[in-house]
């Protein structure tokens, strides 16, 4: 049994948690094209016969404009420090930006494997992935560099076989059955929070919060009470729409993805909770027995 703790790191908006499900082969991370969509260091599990691949998405690392910009970037510089192998992830198909070479700079003070991936070449020409790579690697000494594409699952079978020439451990930590760390209540919520996202657009920034206040699982059936927190009362009205619509539309979406995710029935209900203070949001949230690290 070999295995090892591998960390995806890259700016916002490369594919990282899409990448993370594909590698996992299961829905662990929420997926939507706003920044900052990842909020927190979440685990997916990868398991085969001879191998455990613990991966680590991040927030994706950026110049922070704002303390919850700053506190995304100390996650993921805390993942960096503490895993066997990093996966320096890009958007194969957008030019090399500032976010990128930022990155760069990071990873140089890293005593690990540092591999390039280039993420969306279903976007490319041959001749476009070649050219990308002859620009990253004189940048920085990867290695390796493996072109993928996590949306079409396109390379990911060769990146698990050549990872595996990188663990260092002999020890299984996780049980065969686990494929994340976190909880199953907060994967309800932020299957909520994705639909929010994508569902509002640019309407409502990516400060919404989404916390599982009741859940209760029988045989055949399941009750989910989801409260989506917002800071001001015109978010509140944005999310509940005209005589309620968005609402029932996010629910409507976001309960099929639970349904998948516990595999039975499922009765979900939405409210909308304005708190505009963090103190009182956190005392809330530490109601429920969840800490969240919002600004």
């Amino acid at each position: 049994m070999k295995s090892g703790f591998v960390c995806l790191v890259g700016r916002p908006n490369v594919g990282k948690s899409t990448l993370l499900n594909s590698l996992v082969g299961y829905k662990v991370a929420i997926t939507s094209d706003k920044a900052q969509t990842t909020r927190n260091n979440i685990q997916g599990i990868y398991n085969d016969n001879e191998t455990q691949i613990v991966f680590v998405d991040t927030p994706g690392i950026h110049k922070p404009k704002h303390k919850l910009g700053k506190m995304l970037n100390e996650q993921a510089y805390y993942s960096i420090d503490d895993v066997d192998v990093i996966l320096f992830l890009i958007d194969a198909s957008a030019s090399l930006g500032g976010g990128d070479k930022f990155i760069l700079e990071k990873l140089k003070n890293v005593n690990k494997p540092v591999f390039l991936i280039l993420n969306k070449i279903d976007k490319l020409s041959r001749e476009k992935i070649f050219e990308t790579i002859n620009i990253y690697k004189d940048l920085y000494s990867f290695d390796e560099i493996i072109p993928i594409s996590a949306l079409k699952e396109s390379n990911i079978q060769e990146l698990i076989k050549t990872l595996k020439k990188y663990l260092p451990d002999e020890v299984k930590y996780f049980p065969e059955n686990e494929l994340t760390d976190v909880s199953l209540e907060f994967r309800l919520a932020e299957l909520v929070r994705e639909k929010v996202l994508r569902l509002t657009n640019e309407e409502v920034p990516h400060a919404v919060t989404c916390v599982t206040s009741d859940f209760i699982e029988k045989k055949d059936k399941a009750i989910v009470k989801v409260t989506i927190i917002v800071e001001r009362d015109s978010l509140k009205s944005i999310i509940i729409g005209k005589r309620g619509s968005m609402l029932k539309n996010i629910g409507t979406k976001a309960r099929i993805d639970i349904e998948k995710t516990l595999g039975k029935k499922v009765f979900l209900e939405l409210n909308v909770k304005t708190i505009t203070k963090w103190r009182d949001k956190e005392k809330y949230l530490r109601e429920l027995g969840f800490y969240d690290i919002e600004e």
